[in-house]
C-alpha cells in the first residue's frame, strides 16, 4: 500500500484502482474520507474567494467612480461567470450562498478599503447589493 503522507499522487492513483476493482477492504478509508471532505471545502472556498473579488470590485466601482475602467468591468464580468460556473458544478452550494455572501462581503469590505485607501467604516456594514444584483450581468452600482 502506498503511503498517503509520502506519495500523495501515488496514493490517489492506488485508491482509484482499488475502488474501480471493488477491493473495498484494501481502501484507506480514513484518509479517503478526509480527502472527500477536503474537496467539498475547496469548492466552497473557491466560491467565497470569487465572491470576495466580485464584491470588492463592485464596491470600488461604486465608491471610486472616477477610477472606473475596463479592467474593473472585466473583473466583475469574469467573477460573475466564475461564480456561476462554481454554482452550476456544485448546486448544493446554493444552500450556503447567504452565509458565504455575508462572509465574503466582510472580507470584500476590508479588501476594498485596502485597495482604495478609504477607511473600512466608509463602506456599509452589510452588503448594499442583493445576491440578484451581484449575479446580474447588467448591474453596476452607481
Amino acid at each position: 500500500m502506498i503511503d498517503y503522507q509520502t506519495d500523495y499522487y501515488g496514493w490517489t492513483e492506488e485508491q482509484a484502482r482499488l475502488l474501480k476493482s471493488g477491493r473495498w477492504q484494501e481502501i484507506d478509508i480514513e484518509n479517503l474520507i478526509e480527502e472527500i471532505e477536503s474537496m467539498g471545502r475547496s469548492e466552497k472556498r473557491s466560491l467565497e474567494s470569487r465572491l470576495i473579488v466580485l464584491l470588492t470590485h463592485l464596491l470600488k466601482w461604486q465608491y471610486q467612480p472616477t477610477r472606473r475602467g475596463k479592467s474593473w468591468q472585466l473583473t466583475i464580468k469574469g467573477q460573475r461567470v466564475s461564480c456561476s460556473d462554481v454554482l452550476d458544478d456544485n448546486p448544493s452550494l446554493k444552500n450556503k450562498l447567504d452565509e458565504l455572501f455575508a462572509k465574503a462581503y466582510f472580507r470584500a469590505k476590508l479588501e476594498a478599503a485596502k485597495e482604495t485607501g478609504l477607511d473600512e467604516d466608509f463602506f456599509p456594514e452589510t452588503s448594499p447589493y442583493t445576491l440578484d444584483q451581484v449575479f446580474d450581468h447588467s448591474y453596476y452600482p452607481d
